[in-house]
């Protein structure tokens, strides 16, 4: 297994390296059982197992957090934990508030900075499981929240080592990139998904008031637009502005002191590559795995006809190596 990753024969274009996956495996393929987690303010947070968790020195338990509108059903994170399972990893799949089809109970959804969430569940899991070490590995919006909250807990941090993968690190640039040229379609696409889940939310009658108007076509025009009028005001930030300065975890990645991978691709199609990390913006704890192509959440190497899972390699082996290291 390589440790720089190299696109597959026929597939290095960034839009097939982001595509590809979706149309080649098919998600789910791994059955998995859901706990619920009553959380202090009233809600509940949805985590996914493929197996009952245990307490154990020996099996380390890695956390997922899924990308925006994902799920314990998106290919990566169904391919994650099959790689996992196979190096004898535990795993557990945290559900966003409102993600997986079934909308929380309060009004407020999750974004991009929202750390508070997977910092709460490790807390809850550390107490069920008090010997078993911690890991985590976070894709797009679920990598940006992972590193806020490793920067944010410092040398507190529950974790013993982690990954992020295409992280958006700086909302600002990505803001401005995925609406932009052929990215644009992805935007569409995400927003039209977000339409949908709040539409469903807007089926309670109790939730319907604190929602903005879902048939105003300009709420859905693009990102800015969207976050501006509904993620900030709802999660308590002054505008898209305060948002993005404060949910963005590139300003912070000095703070982090944990063992932790970040792999982006300077092609991203949903991320400018000056949001990309140098490596003296990042603590020396951090390593980057930086590569000319890969796509967003992509990295299939081997060939069109024999693809290969390169994040399905390269993760699990770093966070072996990297278990117990902190």
């Amino acid at each position: 297994m390589s440790e720089q990753f190299i696109p597959a024969t026929g597939l290095g274009n960034c839009h097939l390296q982001t595509l590809f996956p979706r149309f080649h495996r098919p998600a789910p393929w791994i059955q998995t059982q859901v706990q619920w987690f009553d959380t202090d303010d009233g809600d509940r947070l949805a985590v996914h197992t493929p197996k009952p968790l245990f307490d154990s020195t020996r099996h380390p338990l890695v956390i997922l957090l899924h990308g925006l509108e994902g799920s314990v059903a998106s290919s990566y994170i169904q391919g994650m934990m099959q790689a996992l399972q196979q190096r004898e990893f535990q795993v557990a799949v945290m559900h966003f508030r409102g993600c997986g089809g079934i909308p929380n109970r309060l009004p407020r959804a999750y974004h991009s900075g929202d750390s508070e969430d997977p910092r709460w569940l490790a807390q809850q899991l550390r107490q069920r499981m008090p010997n078993t070490p911690l890991l985590a590995v976070g894709y797009s919006l679920g990598g940006n929240v992972l590193l806020k909250w490793l920067a944010e807990d410092g040398e507190r941090s529950p974790l013993q080592a982690a990954a992020a993968v295409s992280p958006p690190m700086d909302l600002h640039a990505c803001s401005r990139r995925i609406n932009t040229g052929l990215s644009r379609v992805y935007q569409r696409h995400l927003l039209q998904s977000l339409r949908k889940s709040l539409q469903h939310k807007g089926q309670d009658p109790h939730l319907r008031a604190a929602l903005p108007d879902l048939a105003d076509p300009k709420l859905f025009s693009n990102f800015r637009r969207f976050d501006d009028v509904f993620t900030a005001p709802l999660h308590g930030f002054q505008g898209v502005d305060d948002y993005y300065n404060r949910a963005s975890s590139k300003p912070l990645l000095k703070k982090i002191r944990r063992p932790t991978l970040i792999i982006h691709a300077e092609d991203d199609p949903f991320i400018c590559s000056s949001a990309i990390p140098a490596q003296p913006e990042v603590s020396d704890t951090v390593e980057l795995a930086i590569s000319r192509h890969g796509g967003h959440v992509g990295f299939i190497a081997g060939s069109l006809w024999q693809p290969r899972y390169w994040l399905e390699e390269r993760i699990p082996k770093y966070l072996l190596l990297r278990q117990g290291a902190s």
